[in-house]
């Protein structure tokens, strides 16, 4: 049995049990979240998708921020002493799937 939800605009497969990386939740770690935007549910060989899915996925925190790797965007204009360095992490969080109900 697996779902497909979407998240912060993006979509992930999910199953019960998996471990997973999100884009930051709000939440401390061992909060419970449920995920009501389901786009697709198998229950053993048995598909329903868009409007017909009634389901909802509930997870739990397992850590509340995690940073990704290290991002550097680096501008140069040669021999014109021009130079910038900006970069970032992109910050997620771990969570675990409990139910696909």
């Amino acid at each position: 049995m697996f779902a497909v939800v979407k998240i912060a605009g993006q979509q992930f497969k999910v199953q019960e049990g998996q471990n997973l990386y999100v884009p930051h939740l709000e939440g401390n770690a061992g909060d419970k979240v449920e995920l009501n935007e389901v786009l697709l549910v198998d229950r053993d060989g048995t598909i329903e998708a868009g409007a017909s899915v009634k389901s909802t996925v509930k997870a739990e925190i397992v850590n509340a921020l995690v940073q990704g790797d290290k991002v550097i965007a680096f501008k140069m204009k040669r021999r014109k002493g021009f130079r910038k360095k900006h970069g970032h992490r992109t910050h997620y969080t771990q969570i675990k799937i409990e139910s696909i109900a």
